[in-house]
């Protein structure tokens, strides 16, 4: 447990991609078996821990500390795990001859009741210090927190064993922890394990950013284009009576959408966007992306939204026809070829749950650049280009693909509500909601309409988080309300890539991607925009 707790510790502090990195291959090097095993499946949250909850935690230390002091070391700290190892009245003696081993912990609490889990928790909280503290409260939540996501740690693994991340992402729903033959064929000590998952997960083909530049050296009759559709990249697969559907890092995302998987009669692997939407004359209308996050993230998916928000998949591509055993892959095949093949698919599925993205005809690129500015739909985000000749590649190859997002739109907001971070922003205020203004002239109010936490630079975070707190009206727990008047406060230049109507929001719009474009210290909050100037983007959509 204490070398998984300086991984944490150390991948927490450590900014860099390639620092990671080398970070989680140094530990795979280190460590035995099980234990990087069972640190992996943590990392890349594929531990299940059900026996304990945050609340069962928060009764753990109001059992023995005061509980004004846990309330104000919580409103200081901001996290509850951080608070918990930092305050836990550890005993003058410690029971255990050696800490715990994080596989004894797993091993232990996948079979302990919820009556039982509380009550090793906290005599393995007895046994360590605050980093294994730490690490244990972050293990048993499954809130690990630390800039690492199951790509970047797949990643690792693939430069661990010197092997291709698409070898290490073909093979991952097929495994179990703690992953023992995959450490083992990484080593060079045992056979490439065989690809057991039924229906699996194939690495998906991604774009590269157009730069407008690159028209010079394109030739536009090399491509075919398509809309860039604003819902989630995914892969609905069934094969050999399994279906399933991941995301475009291979997440199983299936049970949230059984309406997808119910019509999912085939045999073969789809590549497209998932969005909401229903049958109408001229096919499915998509619904915005609010209206996809109404079914996002489910446990648990209602009859209501599954009558509200029905779900449907735009296909872009083919990526296996039939099963992997009779079946072909079609992947190196052209895109030309693997169109045609597409249209003909779709073409005998459910209609409302499986249509084609079409294609957009141009003559020239000022052509195709006119259609990206005056897209058919509010929710498309621009255009993709895609080479005739291109074979689908995993990874994101420079050449074959484009993608040329429509420019992002920008509002004049004024902060109103911060929030401290997780991991090592713990201690700033670096979660910001930002308003504008409405009402009469004379006597504006400020109505939120977006939080963002990033496009801020190290140095304008140490900036934002003064203001903060020499500029706090009022505490609500970890949030403080930021003064905001006419003549005092901070605005903040908001990019977004689109807005949707809500009801969620007093001001009735909530943003697609907002971020902080620029800080604009040098204007006062009155000259900040108002509600209509969104209103008015709304009506355009």
């Amino acid at each position: 447990m204490e070398a998984f707790a300086e991984l944490l510790d150390r991948l927490v502090l450590t900014p860099q991609r390639n620092g990671k990195i080398r970070l989680l291959v140094d530990y795979f090097r280190a460590t035995p078996d099980p234990e990087r095993g069972f640190a992996l499946a943590a990392i890349t949250r594929d531990l299940d821990l059900a026996s304990v909850k945050p609340a069962m935690l928060r009764a753990l230390i109001i059992e023995r500390v005061d509980p004004e002091l846990f309330a104000y070391s919580y409103d200081y700290v901001g996290d509850l795990a951080e608070t918990i190892s930092l305050i836990w009245p550890a005993p003058e003696q410690r029971r255990a001859n050696r800490p715990p081993l994080l596989s004894e912990i797993v091993e232990a609490l996948s079979q302990a009741s919820r009556r039982e889990g509380p009550l090793l928790v906290a005599r393995w909280l007895d046994d360590l210090d605050a980093s294994g503290r730490y690490a244990l409260l972050k293990l048993v939540t499954g809130g690990l927190r630390i800039g690492v996501s199951a790509r970047l740690a797949k990643q690792a693994l693939a430069d661990f064993g010197q092997v291709d991340v698409t070898e290490i992402e073909e093979l991952w729903h097929g495994l179990a922890p703690p992953y023992e033959n995959l450490f083992a064929w990484l080593e060079g000590r045992g056979p490439r394990p065989a690809s057991l998952a039924a229906a699996p997960f194939r690495p998906v083909m991604l774009a590269t950013a157009l730069d407008e530049a690159d028209f010079a050296k394109l030739d536009a009759s090399d491509y075919a284009a398509e809309w860039k559709w604003d819902g989630i990249r995914v892969q609905a697969v069934a094969e050999d009576g399994v279906r399933r559907i991941y995301s475009r890092i291979g997440d199983d995302i299936s049970h949230a959408f059984p309406d997808i998987l119910e019509a999912m009669d085939f045999e073969g692997a789809i590549d497209g966007e998932l969005l909401v939407g229903r049958l109408g004359e001229n096919g499915i209308a998509a619904g915005t992306f609010g209206d996809l996050q109404q079914r996002l993230n489910r446990k648990i998916v209602t009859a209501k939204q599954l009558s509200d928000f029905p779900a449907f998949v735009r296909a872009y591509d083919l990526l296996q026809e039939g099963s992997q055993a009779g079946g072909a892959d079609l992947r190196p095949l052209p895109f030309r070829e693997r169109r045609m093949r597409l249209e003909a698919f779709i073409a005998g599925l459910d209609p409302q749950r499986f249509d084609l993205s079409p294609l957009i005809v141009f003559n020239d690129f000022e052509e195709l650049a006119a259609f990206r500015g005056a897209p058919p739909h509010p929710i498309i985000e621009g255009v993709m280009l895609k080479r005739h000749d291109s074979p689908y590649l995993p990874g994101r190859p420079k050449g074959p693909w484009f993608k040329w997002k429509r420019d992002p739109f920008t509002v004049d907001a004024v902060v109103v509500y911060a929030q401290r971070g997780h991991g090592k922003r713990s201690s700033y205020y670096s979660d910001f909601t930002f308003a504008v203004w409405t009402g009469p002239e004379d006597a504006p109010m400020l109505v939120p309409v977006g939080k963002a936490y990033f496009g801020f630079t190290d140095e304008e975070l140490l900036l934002l988080d003064r203001f903060v707190r020499e500029n706090t009206t009022e505490r609500f727990g970890p949030v403080r309300a930021v003064r905001a008047e006419p003549d005092h406060g901070l605005v903040v230049e908001v990019a977004f890539e689109g807005l949707n109507r809500s009801t969620r929001h007093k001001s009735g719009v909530a943003m697609r991607f907002p971020r902080f474009s620029r800080l604009r210290w040098d204007k006062p909050p009155r000259e900040a925009d108002r509600l209509e100037a969104l209103e008015k983007l709304l009506e355009q959509a």
